[in-house]
This record gives C-alpha cells, sequence and structure tokens, in this order.
C-alpha cells in the first residue's frame, strides 16, 4: 500500500511505488491490451466530461442557484486531455463522447475533438449536450469531425421547458437540433427523462416531434444522480409505463427490441409506419437503467474533467489520472492507471440493492 493511505497503483507522495499483487492480477486479466474487467466485459466507450459547468438549472439535476463549480487549474487542460484520449484509444477505446455539464461551454471544445478525431485509429466521436449553442457551433463541430449528437429534451412545451430548467431557452435547443441535423450530424438522438406529475404525459409528443424531424427518441429512467440526493423512485416513470402510454396513443411499438442491444444502453423498439433520416425503419429507445439494468454488458468507462477515472456512472471511488499527469509519467502508467479502474468494476450499479448509496458526485460532475 503507499504512503497515502490508499491502494493504489500510483500516488502523488510516492510515484515510484507500485502495488505489485494489483498490477500482476490487472495483466491477468486484461491482457496486453484491451480493457478486460475480472467479469469479461471488454470496455470500449470512453465518456469524457469536459466541464462540470451547465448553463441550465434542470430540477432534477442541481438546485436553483446552480454547485460549486471546478477551480479552474483542478481541471485537465486541453492537452491532457487530448493525451489521455489518446492513451484509452490505444487500450482499445472505439467511441468517445464528449460530456458536461455542458460540454459547449469549454472553449477548447473544437481543437479537442479536432485533435481526437487525428488520432490513429480514429475513434467515433459524439456530443451529449443541452442544445444552447448548438445552433452556433454545429457547423465548425462537423468541420472538426465530429460524427454526431446527443441532445437532451424533455418536454416539447415551452412552458413546461422553463419551468423545469428554470431557463426560457426552448426556441434556442430546437433551433440547435436543426442546426446539428443540417451540418451532416446525424442521426441527432434526443434524449428524455420523464418525471411523475411534471411530463410524465409526453411520452408520445416527445415521439411525434422526433418522427417529425427524423430524430432518434431516447427515453431515459430517472437515476439517483442529482446533487440535492433527492431521488425518489416513486417519481420515476418506468419504461414499461413509457411503452404502454406510446402504444395508447395509437403508435405501433413493437412488443419486443428490435434486435440484441449488445453494449448499448438503449433497447430499440420499431416504430410501425415510420423511417428515419437515414431511411431505415424508424425506433423509439428505452434506457431503464432501473427497472431493467444492462450492466452485464456495460462497456463504459468515465472521465471527469478534473481527471478521474471513474468505471461506472455509479461508483463511489475514482482514479486519479490528473495527479500523475502532473507529475510526469510516462503513457504506459497512464494506461496502468486505466487498467487498475476497470479491473476493479463491479458486477453491477446496485441501484436495486437495500444498502446502495447514491455517489458523492451529481452527475453533472460525473458525465453522462
Amino acid at each position: 500500500m503507499c504512503r497515502c493511505g490508499g491502494d493504489h497503483i500510483w500516488c502523488a507522495d510516492a510515484a515510484e511505488h507500485l502495488n505489485v499483487e494489483r498490477v500482476v492480477l490487472t495483466v491477468t486479466t486484461t491482457g496486453a491490451a484491451g480493457l478486460f474487467d475480472s467479469f469479461g466485459r471488454v470496455h470500449e466507450d470512453l465518456r469524457v466530461s469536459l466541464t462540470d459547468k451547465c448553463n441550465l438549472r434542470c430540477t432534477y439535476c442541481m438546485p436553483a442557484e446552480g454547485l460549486a463549480w471546478l477551480p479552474k487549474d483542478e481541471l485537465l487542460t486541453d492537452d491532457e486531455m487530448v493525451r489521455v484520449i489518446a492513451v484509452a484509444v490505444g487500450l482499445g477505446i472505439r467511441d468517445v463522447r464528449f460530456t458536461g455539464g455542458e460540454p459547449l461551454l469549454r472553449p477548447g471544445l473544437i481543437d479537442i475533438v479536432t485533435r481526437v478525431g487525428q488520432l490513429n485509429p480514429r475513434p467515433q466521436m459524439s456530443v451529449t449536450t443541452n442544445g444552447l449553442g448548438l445552433a452556433k457551433l454545429a457547423p465548425a463541430l462537423a468541420s472538426a469531425g465530429l460524427d454526431r449528437v446527443n441532445v437532451s429534451l424533455d418536454t416539447v412545451n415551452g412552458e413546461t421547458f422553463a419551468s423545469l430548467t428554470r431557463r426560457d431557452r426552448f426556441d434556442d435547443v430546437i433551433e440547435g437540433m436543426a442546426a446539428a441535423a443540417a451540418a451532416g450530424l446525424v442521426p441527432v438522438k434526443v434524449n428524455s427523462v420523464l418525471m411523475r406529475g411534471v411530463n410524465d404525459h409526453e411520452a408520445p409528443a416527445l415521439l411525434e416531434f422526433c418522427l417529425a424531424h427524423g430524430y432518434q427518441l431516447r427515453i431515459i429512467e430517472q437515476m439517483p444522480l442529482d446533487a440535492q440526493h433527492g431521488w425518489d423512485r416513486s417519481t420515476m416513470v418506468t419504461a414499461d409505463e413509457v411503452l404502454v402510454s406510446l402504444r395508447d396513443a395509437g403508435f405501433e411499438i413493437e412488443e419486443s427490441p428490435a434486435a440484441q442491444r449488445g453494449s448499448q444502453p438503449a433497447e430499440e423498439f420499431l416504430v410501425g409506419g415510420y423511417t428515419d433520416a437515414l431511411g431505415r425503419p424508424a425506433t423509439v429507445g428505452i434506457i431503464a437503467s432501473v427497472t431493467r439494468p444492462f450492466c452485464g454488458a456495460c462497456d463504459r468507462v468515465r472521465l471527469t474533467a478534473d481527471g478521474q477515472v471513474r468505471n461506472c456512472l455509479f461508483a463511489r471511488d475514482e482514479d486519479d489520472l490528473r495527479a500523475a499527469l502532473r507529475s510526469g509519467v510516462d503513457d504506459a502508467t497512464l494506461s496502468e492507471i486505466f487498467r487498475r479502474s476497470i479491473g476493479a468494476k463491479l458486477p453491477g450499479h446496485g441501484i436495486n440493492d437495500v444498502g446502495f448509496l447514491q455517489p458523492p458526485r451529481p452527475m453533472s460532475a460525473i458525465g453522462g
């Protein structure tokens, strides 16, 4: 154990001290290439939080006054961010999703996308955004090499949007989505969270909106990741309820998912009589992290804006890459930190366990 008191591969006080037992175990389970955990899951999807800041104040995410943002000197620089992503790509990462907070607030976003797009092999790149500012940035993002966008939109009603987000910016989001589609950042995926008594009736309207514009709807069960730690299961609209409401509204939704989703979080259901922007049969996706956990096929690892590796969205532990970076370690050491983190991944998030504890950090600080 390093003298910092933690069971780490690396620590700031003793960079030369490696926990040999953990390293040998990790190398044995992962092999020379690829990010495997002890349950055989292969990790190819990296979610990169570029900032913890956001220009909305969604009621299920953060308080009206916002949060104490991370100090600038604690955030990874653009160079550090690109270096870490390059190391991850070398370990088998094939998809990079830029998240936040709100990633469009990161001043160096275009440069980061450009540089990541120059890696070999080149990963697929996407952004999850609230859509504010997307109308302005979509062309530049497309030119930089971004492949597509996910836009968060929980309602098609402007008044409900203002109430949910505490900002009157509905039209800006709609404009941003249209700009993304026009720039070729397709398919545009729409992420929606339904809450009982707030917008629980809007699944049909959201689907109708997405079908009309060629977007792909993803309805997400509300998860315990709010800054207030006030999540209440009884207010969560379940996947089964969503499917019932869509069918009751007259949509022909198939009874079972269109295909095996593999490691993808969304179960996709065909919507009869419609096609998407690419001319394929239209689908609606349901991400049911709570009632239909898909942990057994999870291939995601997360990097926070301040340089911490998280092997699960709900992890309560993190592995520090920032301190390692700033001590001058080589890429091999960074790779071992990634491997160590993935090697310690639990079989599931545990939301449905009696002893489940919400992670200390909220979604805005973790990255989606």
